[in-house]
C-alpha cells in the first residue's frame, strides 16, 4: 500500500489545513468565539470534554453505595428553587453527597493554582468553594446532612461513611414514629 494509500482524511496526521487540532500557523491564528474566555482552542476542546457528573469516582461510589443496597438519585436538587445538584441524593434521611474534584473545590492537598490565565482561574475556583460552603449551610439549615468527599479518597471508605450515615438517620427517623 505505502505512499498514503489507504489512509482516509480526517485521521491523525491527515487533517486538513486548518481543522480542527491543528498545530502551528492556524493555532496563532485562533480566535475565541464570543462570550468565550478560553485561551487557545486546545484549551477550549479541553474543557469542553469534561464532564459535570459520571465521574470515575462518583461512579465507583455509587456502584459500591448501591450494592450495599441503599437507593438513591443522582444529580438531583435538594431543595427546591436551590440551582444546585448533589452527586448522590437520600431525600427521606435528607443525606446530600457531594464529590469535589480536587481542581475545582481547592483541594488542601492536591490544589495548584494555574498560572496561565490566573485571573480568571483564581475566581473560578475561589468562587466554587464559597458556592460549596453556601450550600452546606443552606442543606443544613433545612435539616440535611451534607457529606462531601474529595476524588481521591478511596471509594470504600467513603461509601461506608455515606452508608452508616444514611442508616443512622433511617434508625433515627423510625424511633420517632
Amino acid at each position: 500500500m505505502g505512499s498514503g494509500a489507504g489512509k482516509r482524511p480526517g485521521r491523525r496526521g491527515t487533517a486538513a489545513p486548518g481543522a480542527a487540532g491543528t498545530v502551528g500557523a492556524d493555532a496563532a491564528a485562533w480566535v475565541a468565539p464570543e462570550g468565550s474566555w478560553a485561551s487557545s482552542a486546545g484549551r477550549r476542546r479541553n474543557m469542553q470534554a469534561i464532564r459535570s457528573r459520571d465521574t470515575s469516582p462518583e461512579l465507583a461510589l455509587r456502584s459500591l453505595v448501591h450494592a450495599a443496597g441503599l437507593r438513591y438519585r443522582v444529580g438531583a436538587k435538594p431543595l427546591p428553587g436551590m440551582r444546585r445538584t448533589a452527586d448522590l441524593l437520600f431525600r427521606p434521611t435528607r443525606v446530600a453527597v457531594f464529590v469535589d474534584g480536587c481542581f475545582w473545590h481547592a483541594c488542601p492537598e492536591h490544589f495548584v493554582r494555574p498560572k496561565t490565565n490566573p485571573g480568571y482561574w483564581n475566581e473560578k475556583i475561589d468562587r466554587n468553594v464559597r458556592r460549596d460552603r453556601d450550600t452546606d449551610t443552606k442543606l443544613a439549615e433545612a435539616g440535611w446532612l451534607v457529606l462531601r468527599f474529595w476524588e481521591h479518597e478511596p471509594p470504600a471508605e467513603c461509601a461506608a461513611l455515606v452508608v452508616d450515615a444514611v442508616r443512622q438517620r433511617r434508625a433515627k427517623a423510625t424511633r420517632r414514629t
